[in-house]
């Protein structure tokens, strides 16, 4: 695709959180009046997303080419990994030690070449019915977080089912499930002085004054039920008394709070922002969330490289990978080594991906509008063939699922589709992937129209 058509990120408000928890706008007791309609199915399994949205590049990552011509090949090398056949990008050494606790998918392929598109068929397994360009685009069904939330309704002690940790993907909506089924965003725990703002008192409020304000909205709720002839108000000093209750929720905020964990634990995950995403990631795994999204899409807010998107321009393949892959492997490789030393591998299923690869040729241009340091070389947009690693989730490890062609340019054999690995996701969290969910007009939708989990790895 052409970087032209690419406009990149949505501006930083777009990133920000759709609706906060806060007691105001769509309120905590409203998030949790809508869960309660919800239903419930148990379960104690929980995914974590790597999310590496703008596209990281296959050639570069997981399935490199040394052998093809230099259009096409890429300025690193592989090196050997653990297991036999798996050959990792050189900047991956972490990985390439624990590669018998992973498995790495080589065939994933759609058809959406634009970066919302793509990321709306990953994460939601439907394809958009009219794709667009510009991505501007945004979900018309709920994505496989949203659909776990729904479907495993709320946890006995507040817990969300969903987090964005430090956000979630800004072009997936709940539509027809709700408010109440969006992403709880953490914040970014990297952060001195890390606490979530929604799960915290304001300045100034202490507890006297919080139990103050639970007695003066309760006498706001019995005035507006004995306004409401209906009686539809019913119930609402239940839904308000558990909004309280999660704010200051002990369990709660021990899953936040980091400094719980020893120095040479944050350490090793690296205390920079993939690290620290992915040691609260875990723990909100271990606490019972169902999904958790590491937003991966750039390493700080001080980084030029906003995501993975490495046109040639603005952003330079070598420069921006340099960066990232140091962070990206020492991170994931600490987050399935710890729930491995954590007896989790059976719970935790670990993903990393984005929503497609990059084109097999490499591009090239001597200047960009606005930015120095040409000349600039990168690849565009390829959902043709792209990769993602896989580990925990009791699947099988160490294996190699799908070929490309000798430039990485499309499956030769065992293709997978993003609907595939939806399946995966959601045998794992025990959900049936063709429960129907009714849409405003009642009618069933099924969470997917197609997929299968993927066999190699069962």
């Amino acid at each position: 695709m052409n970087s032209f058509l690419c406009p990149g990120p949505m501006p930083r408000r777009e990133f920000m959180r759709v609706g906060t928890l806060a007691l105001g706008g769509m309120t905590l007791s409203d998030l949790l009046a809508h869960r309660a309609a919800a239903g419930s199915q148990s379960s104690d399994t929980s995914v974590i997303l790597f999310w590496m949205w703008g596209g990281p590049s296959q050639l570069e990552t997981y399935d490199m080419k040394p052998n093809a011509p230099s259009e096409y090949r890429g300025p690193f090398n592989p090196i050997q990994s653990k297991v036999g056949g798996m050959d990792v990008v050189e900047h991956f050494p972490l990985q390439a030690r624990i590669a018998d606790k992973i498995s790495v998918i080589r065939s994933l392929h759609h058809t959406m070449s634009a970066h919302n598109d793509g990321s709306i068929e990953v994460l939601t397994g439907k394809t958009p019915d009219k794709p667009d360009p510009t991505s501007q685009a945004r979900s018309q069904h709920p994505d496989f977080g949203m659909v776990a939330s729904r479907v495993r309704g709320p946890r006995p002690d507040g817990l969300p089912q969903y987090f964005g940790v430090h956000r979630s993907p800004f072009m997936t909506k709940p539509a027809y499930l709700g408010l109440s089924h969006q992403a709880f965003h953490s914040g970014d725990p990297s952060k001195k002085k890390y606490a979530p703002k929604n799960l915290t008192l304001a300045a100034g409020v202490d507890g006297k004054r919080l139990d103050d304000r639970r007695s003066l909205v309760s006498q706001f709720d019995r005035f507006r039920r004995d306004l409401d002839l209906s009686g539809s108000m019913q119930g609402v000093d239940d839904f308000r008394m558990a909004a309280f209750d999660m704010l200051t929720s002990a369990g709660i905020a021990r899953a936040f709070d980091l400094g719980r964990e020893p120095d040479t634990v944050r350490d090793r995950y690296g205390r920079h922002r993939w690290g620290q995403n992915c040691l609260l990631a875990r723990r909100l795994a271990e606490s019972g969330a169902a999904v958790i999204n590491v937003d991966a899409t750039a390493p700080s807010d001080e980084s030029e490289n906003f995501s993975w998107d490495d046109h040639a321009g603005p952003f330079h393949l070598v420069r921006a990978n340099l960066e990232r892959f140091p962070q990206y492997d020492q991170a994931i490789t600490a987050l399935i080594e710890d729930i491995h030393q954590r007896g989790l591998s059976q719970k935790i299923l670990v993903v990393a991906c984005g929503e497609f690869g990059r084109t097999p040729r490499l591009t090239h241009r001597k200047t960009f509008p606005g930015k120095k340091g040409g000349p600039w070389l990168g690849r565009d947009h390829w959902p043709n063939a792209f990769s993602a690693l896989i580990a925990g989730g009791g699947l099988r490890m160490g294996q190699v699922v799908g070929q490309t062609n000798s430039r990485a340019e499309h499956p030769l054999n065992d293709p997978v589709t993003p609907q595939d690995l939806l399946a995966t996701i959601y045998r794992h969290l025990g959900i049936d992937p063709e429960l129907g969910l009714e849409d405003h007009s009642g009618r069933p939708i099924p969470i997917l129209y197609s997929g299968r989990p993927i066999p190699q790895l069962l």
